[in-house]
């Protein structure tokens, strides 16, 4: 194991405009009044969260706060909160959609919309099952808009402890604990050479979160790294090794038996594989069967485990693997 170690870059300390493009989406009620919070509590928050006939929630990982009418951040539920109306969720959910919600049904039944940016919109509401399958999601009752934040630099610490590489590098951390932040950095640096030589990067970004990908154009800087939008990530290790040749291959939450397979494919086939997992400790990590096999595979040989949802980008340790 690496002593510990704290990042430069901080979720914490990123500008205010991230939250406001992902605002964006917001019903003019809810949105104008978010408008007026503060750019330095703007700059903390991680989630916006509607729920029909309950007032606006924000977290910014560690507390639960609430939106009051004149943009003031409150403590506690009280008659000053924004509440949600039903309309605010239908024109919130349209306005997502682009006012198109046929196009994206392929995404909102899997419960949740990616918007430009990458920010990440789960939603809530009754499924439609057909054959035990889900088909369709209706009558949407709570939204939680995941924002999504840059933060240039943010992976060098990380680079100068394991770079170069021995092999594949797995961020482990729970929910909002900025894997996907690094992961996003770091396919920046490592394609423009930043703290590195550089490396044909490849980014497999299963649900535009990495990119930010809108209408085909990355809105987030992922340097010179080749960005395969939408695949799922098994094919898209594939077809990223058949047609790219490339040298590191990065995506975001693996998990699945196909995951794994591909992830022993794009390994023997010569290529560093960056990627995240779900865990709250390296103890955990061992612990779930789907890292297991993710472990056997031989393709990681460093995991990074960030430290939690309320300190977001900060590396706990590092363990060779």
């Amino acid at each position: 194991m690496y002593g510990i170690s704290e990042t430069k870059g901080m979720c914490e300390m990123a500008d205010s405009k991230a939250f406001d493009s992902a605002a964006e989406v917001l019903s003019e009620e809810i949105g104008g009044i978010l408008r007026q919070i503060p750019d330095s509590r703007k700059a903390t928050i991680q989630e916006i969260r509607l729920r029909i006939g309950k007032p606006v929630a924000l977290t910014d990982g560690a507390t639960t706060m609430f939106a009051g009418n004149d943009g003031r951040i409150l403590y506690s539920v009280s008659d000053k909160a924004v509440k949600v109306s039903q309309r605010a969720v239908y024109d919130t959910f349209r306005r997502l959609c682009d006012y198109s919600v046929y196009s994206r049904q392929d995404e909102i039944k899997n419960g949740f919309v990616t918007m430009k940016g990458g920010h990440r919109v789960g939603l809530c509401g009754t499924a439609v099952v057909s054959d035990g399958r889900i088909t369709a999601l209706n009558d949407i009752s709570s939204m939680n808009i995941r924002i999504a934040r840059e933060i240039p630099g943010v992976s060098e610490e990380l680079l100068k402890n394991i770079y170069p590489f021995e092999g594949g590098i797995l961020i482990v951390g729970v929910p909002s604990s900025g894997k996907t932040t690094i992961l996003r950095d770091l396919a920046r640096s490592l394609s423009l050479g930043i703290g590195c030589h550089i490396m044909r990067t490849c980014v497999i970004d299963e649900r535009g979160e990495l990119s930010g990908t809108y209408s085909g154009t990355a809105c987030n800087d992922m340097g010179l790294s080749d960005v395969l939008n939408g695949y799922p990530k098994g094919e898209g290790i594939i077809h990223a090794i058949r047609a790219m040749s490339p040298q590191v291959i990065v995506c975001d939450e693996l998990g699945t038996e196909e995951d794994c397979r591909c992830v022993s494919q794009g390994f023997h086939a010569g290529a560093t594989i960056i990627a995240s997992i779900h865990a709250s400790s390296y103890e955990e990590l061992l612990h779930r069967e789907q890292a297991k096999a993710l472990l056997a595979t031989g393709a990681f040989q460093t995991a990074v485990i960030l430290e939690s949802s309320d300190r977001p980008c900060k590396i706990a340790k590092y363990v060779k693997l």
